[in-house]
């Protein structure tokens, strides 16, 4: 089985574009949506939804009525601004509260106590015969997005397992944190997406340093590389003197915008010069992964 990681050192470079084309092309395949901060990639499947799961990440603080003596040191100890008093009854905020412990520690009547809290939902949901998607919903606030990654990555090994799927597509997470490090360890080849632009060309080395320390093999698409043709040049520069591959070159193209409103992948339109670029990165890609 093969699994194949699609990211970037930024949002909005297009990684989701091309996400949704290669798992068009591909079949069969099984998706996993990474992005759980913002996931959408389901949206440009419109996929049937067949199993849910709950997800419990980090704790919040939860205070005993009963034990509380009103004593206000849980309060002036919360760094986070998490616990309010109202109603002569102190409260924990479970937006604001980061489950460090203070409270808990500093309570005179044990009163306070952590208890691992439900931090989001992951999915499981069917396109048609070839192709299924895991995806998943991180709630507002929450910073176990890392962990919820990991869980939506096994559940969609487990599927490609237990359907015959030889490939498992990850449209992960941008950026270098906790989800993008769990987006891409252990996959068998990462397509880092960046744009024309001076923060583009900043977070793609970024990103290229992170993808090394895993020691994974990858290569680069520049995505509306004519928007910006001096910037993409030093992007092109800084990946010869580095030895990193240049997969390819997206051109901006408005069909796109048309494809993200009727949600459908871009390589459907026959007439996209994005969608044609695409194509011939694809089969780049999957001369690779053999």
């Amino acid at each position: 089985m093969k699994q194949l990681a699609i990211v970037s050192g930024k949002g909005g470079t297009g990684k989701t574009t091309l996400s949704s084309s290669f798992g068009a092309l591909l079949s069969p395949v099984v998706l996993a949506d990474c992005d759980v901060d913002a996931a959408n990639l389901n949206l440009m499947f419109n996929g049937k939804l067949e199993e849910k799961y709950d997800y419990y990440g980090g704790k919040k603080a939860i205070i005993d009525q009963d034990k509380c003596d009103k004593c206000g040191i849980c309060k002036k100890v919360c760094r986070f601004e998490a616990i309010n008093f109202e109603n002569n009854i102190y409260e924990v905020d479970p937006y604001a509260c980061e489950g460090c412990n203070a409270c808990v520690i500093a309570c005179p009547q044990n009163a306070i106590s952590l208890e691992t809290a439900l931090s989001g939902e992951y999915y499981y949901s069917v396109i048609d015969e070839q192709k299924e998607i895991v995806h998943a919903n991180l709630n507002p606030g929450e910073e176990t997005s890392g962990g919820l990654v990991a869980e939506v990555r096994k559940l969609a090994l487990k599927k490609a397992e237990e359907k015959g799927k030889d490939i498992v597509l990850i449209d992960g997470a941008p950026g270098i944190g906790c989800p993008a490090t769990s987006s891409i360890t252990a996959t068998n080849y990462v397509i880092i997406v960046t744009e024309p632009t001076s923060s583009g060309l900043h977070d793609l080395k970024r990103i290229v340093e992170t993808v090394r320390h895993f020691r994974r093999e990858f290569g680069v698409v520049i995505n509306k590389y004519d928007l910006n043709p001096d910037v993409s040049k030093q992007i092109e520069n800084y990946c010869l003197s580095d030895n990193i591959e240049i997969l390819g070159k997206i051109p901006f193209d408005e069909l796109v915008e048309k494809s993200n409103l009727e949600m459908k992948p871009i390589v459907l339109y026959e007439n996209s010069i994005a969608g044609k670029a695409i194509k011939e990165i694809f089969e780049k890609v999957m001369e690779k992964l053999k």
